[in-house]
């Protein structure tokens, strides 16, 4: 077992991909601390044992996440491993975006890693050592139309990614995860805002050139290992998962 009663911190981890991490680390003999506003994060903890447990948090909050990591600390010990996975999808360009949907964006997608990362990192070095995965997006590097604010707050984790990693070296490591579409509850929400949700849902899979979505599985075992010492070499950098999406400008063909 890779994290054998190592102490891993995931937020967002109720559903989708945080879920789906959780249950990998797990897998590997981890004890677990679950973060998120939903509350079905507890019933996810006592399913998974071992000492498990959900603390209701919102990361965007510096009270709660200070609070949280004082629980932390005292119930099941200091981290070994953070997973900075909570996150929202908005939508809207800059003209259209108002100033308080900017914020929440901001806040939940980018603050929340620094926050979080603020008050874990001091437990990490009394440990020893640790690891941070932030999640990212593969809009870190394209866009879609209409997500002024999703995409800064994805492309900004990369900067908070690369300035730990220079900062806490070499005891502390730090990568970015960029996942393209992955088939999560917050994907399937945001397609029911569609008039013909298959539709788009079948767009989705086609514009990846693997011709499909990925899935909260896979993006967890890549969070696992880059959080193992077999990744032991890789710090600082943001890490595609996604299908090849962004690899092909399109164009029509030759010859």
């Amino acid at each position: 077992m890779l994290f054998e009663n190592d102490v891993v911190v995931i937020t967002g981890a109720a559903k989708g991909i945080g879920a789906a991490a959780a249950r990998a680390f797990r897998r590997e003999g981890a004890i677990l601390a679950l973060l998120d506003v939903d509350d079905s994060a507890s019933a996810l903890a006592r399913d998974l044992g071992g000492r498990s447990q959900a603390i209701r948090c919102d990361v965007s909050r510096g009270d709660d996440v200070k609070q949280a990591f004082a629980n932390i600390r005292q119930s099941v010990g200091l981290p070994r491993v953070l997973v900075n996975n909570a996150g929202i999808q908005t939508y809207g360009t800059c003209a259209d975006t108002d100033e308080q949907e900017w914020d929440r964006t901001i806040n939940v997608n980018l603050k929340s890693q620094f926050l979080c990362a603020k008050y874990c990192i001091p437990a990490m070095l009394e440990r020893g050592a640790g690891v941070i995965v932030n999640v990212a997006s593969v809009q870190a590097f394209v866009s879609q139309n209409s997500v002024a604010a999703y995409t800064t707050s994805k492309s900004a984790i990369l900067g908070l990614t690369r300035s730990i990693a220079v900062d806490y070296a070499p005891r502390i490591r730090c990568v970015a995860i960029c996942p393209g579409t992955v088939d999560t509850p917050m994907l399937r929400d945001a397609i029911q805002l569609s008039p013909n949700p298959q539709e788009v849902l079948d767009e989705c899979n086609q514009m990846h050139p693997v011709k499909r979505i990925g899935t909260p599985e896979e993006v967890a075992e890549l969070i696992v290992f880059l959080a193992s010492d077999k990744a032991g070499f890789i710090t600082g950098q943001p890490i595609r998962i996604d299908g090849g999406l962004g690899l092909s400008i399109g164009g029509s063909k030759r010859g």
